[in-house]
C-alpha cells in the first residue's frame, strides 16, 4: 500500500484473544487479526484495554494527535502479558519496524476510527447510524497541561488504570501496603485539592466559617486562583470543568472509583456556590451544559457506578434542586443564560427519569388506579429534599437541666456561632455520604 495513503493511527499490539479494547466512547472485543485503529482525527484520544470484558483492571492512555500538515503520526501501545498492563513501546528499533511495515496490516489489521450513535426512526424498519461528535464536546476543557498534572507525563501519552487513585481516596488496609503496592504500584492521581469539610479561609471564625460552609464561593475562588494554571481567569475556570470532564470519562471507560469521588466533590462544590454564580456566570453556564451531556451518557456506565433511576436520584437531585432555588434569589442580566441551561437540563431529567427540580409539581392530590378507584396521595419525599415541612431545620432552646446533662455526657458548652458551625459540619458530612 502507498505510504502516502496512510493516516494517523494507534497500534494496540499483543492483546490476548477476545480482550477488551476501546478508544474514546467506543469499546469492543478484539479479534486475532486486530492491531489498532486508523484514520484518527486531530485532538485528544483515549485508548484502553483489559484482558477481558469482566471486572478486571483496565489500563488506558491519553494521547494527542497534532493537527496540521505533515507525516502521519503513529502511536504504539502494547499489552504486557506478564504484568497485564498496556504500556508504550520504548524500543526505537521496534517503533521504526512497525512504521515501515504499516502497509502489511493497514487493510485487515487496523479498523477505521468511528464514534457512532444508533437512533431508531419509528417511520422506518431499520436503525439509523450516525457519526457522533460527543467525544470532542466531552473533552473540550481537557488539555495536555492538566493531564500532566493529574497523571504525570510519559514520552507520548498520559496513562492510568482502574485502580489509580488520589491519596485522599486510598483505602489503607493493614498488611497490604508492603505486599501488594510495592510489587504492583498504582499511579497516584493529583486532583485539585477539595476538602468540603473546610471551605473557609485560614483563621476564619464564627459566622464567617458558617457562611463559607453554606456558600462555598470563597473556596472555589481560592481553588481557581491558587491551583489552576491558565493564562487568564477564563482559562483557569475552564480547568475546573476540564477536571470534571476527565473524572467523568475515566469512570465511563475505566470504572475508576477515585475519579467518581472527584466528580462528585466537584459537583458538590460548584452547586453549593451562590456569590460565584454572579461573579462567574460563564463557568456555571458551561457547567450545566457539560453536566447535561455527561448525564446523557450515564446509561453507558457499567457495574451501576451511577444510577439516575435510584430512589431520590442519589446525591445529585437534591443538590440541583437547592441550586435552582438559590437562582431565584439572584438578579442580573447574566442570569438568563444560566436559567435557560438549567431549564434544558431539567427538561431532559424530567423526560428521561421523571425528576422534578422545582416546586411546580403536585405534592398532594388524587391518584386514579388501574381499576378506576381514586385514592388520595401525598408525595412525602418532597419536603425531605427541600428541608421544608416536618423536615425543616429548627432551633431548639435547651433548659438549664438539659445543658447540665450534656455537660455530664462530656459535651462542652459552645457559643451560638460555634454551635451553628458544628451543625453545618454535621450537615455536610451527611450530604457527602448521601450518595
Amino acid at each position: 500500500m502507498d505510504p502516502a495513503s496512510h493516516t494517523h493511527c494507534v497500534l494496540l499490539l499483543d492483546l490476548p484473544p477476545s480482550a477488551l479494547g476501546g478508544i474514546d466512547l467506543l469499546s469492543f472485543s478484539t479479534t486475532p487479526r486486530f492491531r489498532g485503529i486508523k484514520n484518527l482525527p486531530p485532538g485528544l484520544h483515549f485508548v484502553f484495554a483489559a484482558s477481558d470484558a469482566s471486572l478486571s483492571v483496565r489500563h488506558g492512555a491519553w494521547f494527542y494527535v497534532t493537527p496540521g500538515a505533515g507525516p502521519p503520526q503513529v502511536f504504539i501501545k502494547k499489552w504486557d502479558a506478564a504484568t497485564e498492563e498496556l504500556v508504550g513501546e520504548t524500543s526505537q528499533t521496534a517503533v521504526m519496524r512497525w512504521r515501515a511495515n504499516l502497509g502489511s496490516i493497514w487493510k485487515d489489521g487496523l479498523t477505521p476510527y468511528r464514534q457512532i450513535v444508533q437512533s431508531t426512526d419509528d417511520d422506518k424498519e431499520y436503525d439509523v447510524v450516525e457519526e457522533s461528535t460527543d467525544w470532542s464536546r466531552l473533552t473540550s476543557g481537557i488539555g495536555p497541561t492538566m493531564l500532566s498534572r493529574i497523571t504525570g507525563l510519559n514520552p507520548d501519552h498520559w496513562s492510568l488504570t482502574s485502580a489509580s487513585s488520589a491519596a485522599q481516596d486510598l483505602e489503607h488496609i493493614p498488611g497490604l501496603e508492603s505486599s501488594n503496592s510495592v510489587i504492583h504500584p498504582e499511579k497516584e492521581l493529583h486532583f485539585l485539592p477539595i476538602n468540603l469539610k473546610q471551605t473557609w479561609r485560614e483563621g476564619a471564625t464564627g459566622r464567617e466559617r458558617t457562611e463559607a460552609a453554606q456558600d462555598r464561593s470563597w473556596f472555589l475562588g481560592d481553588l481557581i486562583d491558587k491551583h489552576c494554571k491558565g493564562r487568564d481567569v477564563r482559562a483557569r475556570e475552564s480547568e475546573i470543568l476540564g477536571e470534571l470532564q476527565f473524572a467523568f470519562l475515566m469512570v465511563l471507560t475505566l470504572n475508576n472509583n477515585s475519579c467518581l469521588e472527584q466528580w462528585k466533590r466537584l459537583l458538590r462544590l460548584l452547586f453549593t456556590c451562590r456569590q460565584a454564580v454572579q461573579q462567574r456566570p460563564h463557568l456555571f453556564t458551561e457547567l450545566l451544559r457539560t453536566l447535561k451531556l455527561q448525564l446523557s451518557h450515564c446509561a453507558d456506565m457499567e457495574a451501576g457506578m451511577f444510577d439516575l433511576n435510584e430512589q431520590g436520584g442519589g446525591f445529585l437531585k437534591p443538590l440541583l434542586r437547592k441550586f435552582r432555588k438559590g437562582l431565584d434569589d439572584l438578579d442580573g442580566k447574566w442570569k438568563m443564560d444560566i436559567v435557560d441551561e438549567f431549564d434544558d437540563l431539567q427538561d431532559y431529567l424530567r423526560e428521561q427519569y421523571g425528576w422534578e427540580l422545582d416546586d411546580s409539581f403536585v405534592k398532594h392530590g388524587m391518584l386514579q388506579l388501574e381499576d378506576g378507584e381514586q385514592v388520595e396521595m401525598d408525595v412525602n419525599s418532597a419536603d425531605e429534599d427541600d428541608e421544608t415541612g416536618e423536615y425543616a431545620p429548627t432551633i431548639v432552646e435547651l433548659t438549664p437541666s438539659q445543658m447540665r446533662e450534656l455537660g455530664r455526657n462530656g459535651i462542652n458548652h459552645t457559643s451560638d456561632n460555634e454551635m451553628a458551625e458544628d451543625e453545618e459540619d454535621v450537615g455536610l458530612e451527611d450530604m457527602d455520604t448521601r450518595y
